[in-house]
């Protein structure tokens, strides 16, 4: 039996939906985080030394890591290759985005999300102007001219197909779901009708209803 180590408001609610697309049981272990740091509670510190999630138990291996546990359950489990292009152009399209999710486009929206919280933060009433300000410029200059290009590319390639890799869904997108959706709740996708077309889609798909059914409703951290 396959354990997922479920954080709530995390990226281990892609890996129920990948789970759900393999039709493969498993266990939901939950937990919750503090509600003043929003961090992983100690106890996914006995699964993980790092206390991070998402993480699942299988047999006697643990795997963490969104990407890794996405390859992991692949290999072991998509015995007729449902879920990853086999070779060619669309296999290394494939593995681009696989790892551009967290490789290009998370760091920068974690960035975001931080940036957007600082001047929420407590702190004396003198400090709130210089904190919002600072942080208006970092997002101006440093974040905003490195996010737009990603998601004009995203935009682009979910113009010219139904999904990332192509007409058919794989990993890829399961992979790629969450920073979108972490995007529109971080910024307007006005200007990317394609990127909002992708996130409805993928929220439709049955095997997403059934992921969050079952671990709970979520929000993009």
């Amino acid at each position: 039996m396959i354990t997922v180590h479920h954080l709530e408001n995390s990226r281990s609610q892609r890996i129920l939906w990948l789970l759900e697309e393999l039709g493969l049981e498993y266990a939901i272990v939950e937990y919750k985080r503090d509600p003043d740091t929003a961090s992983a509670p100690e106890s996914l510190k006995k699964i993980h030394p790092l206390g991070k999630s998402p993480v699942i138990s299988d047999g006697e291996l643990t795997v963490a890591e969104s990407g890794a546990i996405i390859e992991y359950l692949l290999d072991k489990y998509d015995g007729e290759k449902r879920l990853r292009p086999t070779d060619g152009q669309e296999l290394l399209d494939y593995r681009y985005w696989l790892h551009f999710a967290e490789g290009s486009l998370m760091p920068l929206l974690v960035m975001k999300l931080v940036m957007m919280k600082v001047p929420q933060s407590p702190m004396p009433f003198f400090v709130k102007p210089i904190a919002k300000a600072l942080t208006s410029k970092i997002q101006q200059k440093f974040i905003q001219p490195r996010i737009q290009p990603q998601l004009a590319f995203i935009e682009k390639t979910l113009g010219e197909h139904t999904w990332l890799v192509g007409e058919t869904l794989t990993a890829a997108d399961i992979q790629m779901s969450f920073p979108l959706q972490a995007s529109s709740t971080r910024m307007d996708l006005a200007n990317f009708p394609n990127i909002a077309r992708f996130i409805k889609q993928v929220e439709a798909v049955p095997t997403y209803q059934r992921a969050l059914e079952k671990g709970g409703a979520f929000t993009t951290l």
